[in-house]
């Protein structure tokens, strides 16, 4: 697979074994994916639905000049995990 869509593969990986569905019921992920996809958070069907356009936009020639998007904001996604999330202050 390219490393346009690594990110997004990565997330969706990270995102399945912090999930119910692999840590409370004891499942595969894959199993988790393949079965039982609506007992996952709606951040993991994102990411499964984002990954499947990746890889999609792979083959369409039309995008293949322009750039895989979906890629692109795998890169905007790898850079904000990279990042550490500031620590948001109440005011006084």
């Amino acid at each position: 697979m390219s490393s346009s869509c690594e990110a997004l593969l990565s997330a969706l990986k990270a995102c399945l074994l912090a999930s119910d569905c692999v840590r409370q019921h004891g499942r595969l992920p894959s199993e988790c994916l393949k079965d039982h996809i609506h007992e996952l958070p709606e951040a993991c069907q994102n990411l499964r639905m984002a990954t499947f356009e990746c890889k999609r936009n792979m083959l369409d020639m039309r995008k293949r000049f322009r750039g895989n998007t979906v890629g692109m904001n795998a890169e905007k996604l790898r850079a904000q995990q990279a990042a550490p999330s500031p620590i948001p202050v109440a005011p006084r």
